[in-house]
């Protein structure tokens, strides 16, 4: 009964063995000589695109069309690469099965084979099956390899461009600069505060005049980083801004035009605000001043060892200032897509610059910074070394860095940092795995795997749960004091936008434009909004309200309570990607080709 068994599942295996070859081999030979990315139809899209550039329905259209081509694109590498480990399985279960049923019998010495001799003929063909079946699958695995390769290497086309009752997650810490200076106030004769005027030149630039110069304004509430402070999502700003209107002017401090392209989120630390912009020639680190909007100073990535001759291919939705930089209060830190880390102070003094290897990643390198005491994280999961480090804020050296693991080795994801009962987790998201280090030294505190595809959305935590998510695959709660999944959902999910939790509710923004919160507790789904455009800016909460800003530059505010009412909605007339940066009755929110501060 034995023999049946293992003869059965011999003969099976090595019919699935030829048919997944045949199938893997026909593959190789249908992707060897083009690129689902650089086909003659993306071309004639994007020619479409330059010709109708005041038709926004075709040319969204067209980046729909773009965007189904790349995902149906990396799906196929990755059924592919499936489809190697499936191959060797059933090569190996034949193997062990033809040894099974063949085990009680012996081997004959070589001699001439009598044509009679029934047993000894057997005794050959066995051979000749298994080691016929054994070549036809290492032909198939080269073929295999081969089709991977030129996946691997081919080009990404460009893609056209296209309320104060809420209870907080006690575990959010907002590591705040203290400063003891108040903000100064201007009074005339009479004691009463003299209002601000501004004029705005033809260049759209606000200057303000010389009798009504704004006095500075210095805020003990920062945003240090992509997101705000530890990259959580969650402001603790207040008297924020509810209503602006950039083509009149109205609550407008100040807008300039950026010099470079970049999608990078602005950061606010005192009286400064900090972003990165960059073309193929040029990386620059800029520093505006809070109050006024006046350019304090311009640092450039240069001469910097290990830096690229050429800069490494993106596409404009990425480009090569996609990261959002660090501050702690006395260093600000910028990296680039090139690998090229710069590292200055408060005043534009260069300190000192790196380079951490060139990116191997298609779209480009887009994973923020994050400050931790006088650490510096970096996550890089590329291709070539994938890793996660912490250096030396003040000097730039190595003090930890751990490879990182995961299945696919590219995300576009930002670190956070989560206090868990009053404890620090560094949490990165991966494919498939949601990661807690310690950031002091690096050890690996738990693992949670469950997610896919291509990753942008970073994670976010509240109340001793850290929940992460992808468009591929699913929302997942964590309980980050031990690891363990609390529950997970589908219904909706991000594709860039990266997801906000209070101890009540979590927020999802997703690409196709619904706003959605779930119940933090159990996942239930509680409401969704749908609002039209998609959405690349992550959601932030700030006041007792969550702000979240569309592709078109559509503001959108909702109550952050279990009611996620729709407060208000304008428009800016600006696209916007980038996520805006949060302090006490202000705003500063980049655009795609400007930035501007909005004052209470």
């Amino acid at each position: 009964m034995k023999k049946i068994i293992y003869r059965n599942i011999a003969i099976v295996s090595a019919i699935f063995i030829v048919a997944f070859s045949i199938m893997l081999v026909t593959n190789y030979f249908q992707v060897r000589g083009s690129s689902p990315l650089q086909t003659e139809v993306v071309e004639t899209l994007k020619q479409l695109n330059d010709a109708n550039a005041d038709n926004p329905a075709l040319q969204e259209q067209i980046r729909q069309l773009d965007l189904l081509a790349r995902r149906a694109y990396f799906v196929h590498y990755d059924s592919l690469m499936t489809g190697i480990y499936i191959l060797l399985g059933m090569l190996a279960v034949f193997i062990f099965c033809a040894r099974g049923y063949y085990a009680d019998s012996k081997d004959i010495p070589d001699k001439d084979i009598d044509p009679v001799d029934e047993w000894a003929i057997k005794t050959k063909a066995r051979k000749y099956v298994v080691w016929g079946v054994s070549v036809l699958a290492a032909t198939t695995l080269v073929f295999t390899v081969l089709s991977s390769s030129h996946l691997k290497t081919a080009k990404t086309a460009e893609q056209p461009e296209i309320a104060d009752n809420t209870q907080y997650a006690d575990d959010t810490v907002e590591q705040e600069t203290d400063i003891s200076s108040e903000p100064s106030k201007q009074e005339d004769d009479d004691g009463d505060l003299i209002t601000e005027t501004t004029e705005t030149d033809d260049t759209g630039k606000t200057d303000v005049t010389e009798e009504t110069a704004p006095q500075p304004v210095i805020s003990k509430v920062t945003h240090n980083a992509f997101r705000g402070n530890n990259s959580n999502g969650i402001s603790s700003a207040k008297n924020v801004p509810v209503k602006w209107n950039l083509s009149t002017g109205a609550k407008i401090s100040w807008k300039h035009d950026l010099p470079l392209q970049g999608h990078s989120s602005p950061v606010i630390n005192s009286n400064k605000v900090f972003i990165t912009a960059a073309d193929e020639h040029v990386r620059e680190l800029y520093c505006y001043d809070l109050t006024t909007g006046e350019k304090l100073w311009t640092l450039k990535a240069e001469n910097i060892q290990g830096s690229p001759a050429n800069a490494p291919e993106t596409t404009d939705d990425t480009g090569l200032a996609a990261s959002g930089v660090a501050v702690n209060g006395t260093q600000v830190c910028a990296i680039f897509g090139t690998g090229d880390i710069i590292c200055a102070d408060m005043n534009g003094n260069r300190l000192w610059a790196k380079n951490i290897g060139v990116p191997d990643i298609h779209y480009g390198y887009a994973a923020s910074l994050l400050t931790f005491g006088n650490l510096l994280i970096v996550q890089y999961d590329v291709n070539n070394n994938p890793r996660v480090m912490a250096l030396d804020i003040a000097t730039g050296a190595e003090r930890w860095s751990k490879a990182r693991t995961e299945k696919t080795k590219m995300t576009w994801t930002s670190p956070i940092i989560a206090y868990i009962n009053s404890t620090p987790q560094l949490v990165l998201v991966g494919s498939p795995g949601i990661v807690a280090y310690n950031p002091n030294n690096g050890e690996q505190l738990w693992r949670v795997e469950g997610l896919m595809g291509e990753l942008t959305a970073s994670a976010c935590s509240a109340n001793g749960i850290v929940y992460a998510a992808s468009e591929y695959a699913k929302l997942i709660a964590v309980n980050a004091a031990d690891g363990t999944v609390l529950w997970d959902s589908n219904d909706f999910l991000p594709e860039i936008a990266s997801p906000v939790a209070t101890r009540d509710n979590v927020y999802v923004a997703t690409s196709y434009g619904v706003f959605a919160s779930y119940d933090a507790q159990t996942g239930k789904l509680r409401k969704e909004h749908e609002l039209g455009d998609g959405f690349y800016s992550s959601p932030i909460i700030a006041d007792g309200k969550i702000f979240i800003i569309n592709t078109e530059g559509k503001v959108h505010i909702f109550s952050a309570d279990d009611g996620f009412n729709l407060l208000d909605s304008f428009e800016t007339g600006e696209k916007t990607t980038a996520t805006p940066a949060f302090t006490d009755g202000r705003i500063v929110v980049r655009t795609e080709k400007s930035i501007y501060c909005v004052n209470n």
